[in-house]
């Protein structure tokens, strides 16, 4: 059995209980949240010993893994201290808020040697799968992206300081997507207001953002988000190149080529998907199995914070 621990017992907490209590490899000792109610009903609810020091669950439960689903704001010495310990991790996105200090964390995870994988489910997604796969030979030049919603219930979520903002603790997935399919960025171009929502109590993040990329192989991409009450939610990835178009909405690929249009409908649990792969990585050592480990997340939210950046300083930011 892979002995798993939990920090934080909200609701990506209950995302995460709901893959691993069908899981056969899995065991749950320990759930740890800073309101000591949250942690036991999970823990009712899934097994385990509930707590409010995460130290201690570490030192007493000794688990194999542990699955950090804290708020952007609330990282601390967690991932630290699972390191120093020998435990792996699944870190939820964002990994934090501040690059100095996500760095500094990256660097002691890559020492410790553990196996760390952060929460960018949608790489596990079959779609995401076979469009990498299509886009092997093809040349990028250009990647478009919009994702509309509404707002999160978290207290804390319309709050800059405890959340990055919409594109930072959000839209950070379809972010990842054009990094994952279109390798790294190097140029970042943003503006953002907070309009539609600006008399809302307990928001001062923006409500409308657009940010421009430039990749390191010289494509361009754009993407837009914005949080305010729309009909419909929307999610959709555009790539295209020389004679094709590729779109990404919800589990649905299309790929258009010359006169040819193929479409793939999934069907698959991409969240399920990755927690089996990060408990089989655990089982087998295999890395491999981690579709986004935390460089990747770290790359991820550099990108987001720089589009931060722009939109207060109305300059670019360049990536190294």
């Amino acid at each position: 059995m892979v002995k798993i621990a939990f920090i934080g017992a909200g609701g990506i907490a209950a995302h995460h209980m709901k893959s691993l209590t069908v899981n056969p490899k899995v065991e749950i000792v320990g759930i740890c949240d800073v309101v000591r109610e949250h942690a036991q009903k999970m823990a009712d609810l899934n097994g385990g010993q509930a707590y409010t020091d995460y130290e201690a669950m570490l030192d007493r439960e000794k688990p194999d893994g542990l699955i950090v689903c804290v708020p952007p704001f609330a990282h601390g010495q967690v991932e630290e201290a699972a390191a120093s310990r020998g435990i792996h991790m699944l870190v939820e996105k964002p990994v934090g808020l501040d690059m100095d200090t996500v760095r500094k964390k990256a660097e002691v995870l890559r020492e410790a040697g553990v196996i760390v994988g952060t929460g960018y489910c949608l790489r596990y997604l079959e779609a995401m799968n076979k469009a990498k796969e299509y886009l092997q030979d093809k040349q990028i030049a250009m990647v478009r992206a919009l994702r509309s919603g509404g707002m999160p219930e978290m207290p804390w979520w319309g709050i800059m300081d405890k959340s990055g903002g919409q594109l930072v603790e959000m839209t950070t997935h379809n972010v990842d997507m054009m990094r994952c399919l279109a390798g790294d960025i190097t140029k970042v171009s943003a503006d953002m207001n907070l309009l539609v929502m600006k008399d809302t109590p307990g928001v001062d993040v923006p409500d409308v953002t657009s940010a421009s990329f430039v990749f390191a192989s010289g494509a361009v991409g754009h993407i837009d988000t914005t949080f305010f009450p729309q009909p419909v939610g929307r999610s959709i990835l555009e790539v295209m190149g020389p004679n094709y178009l590729l779109t990404i909405e919800g589990k649905t690929l299309t790929i258009i080529e010359g006169k040819q249009t193929i479409v793939y409908k999934g069907d698959d649990d991409y969240s399920k998907a990755q927690d089996d792969a990060f408990i089989e990585a655990i089982d087998t050592g295999n890395r491999s199995l981690i579709k986004a480990d935390y460089s990747e997340g770290v790359k991820t939210l550099e990108v987001t914070l720089a589009a931060n950046s722009s939109a207060a300083s109305g300059q670019s930011v360049y990536l190294a």
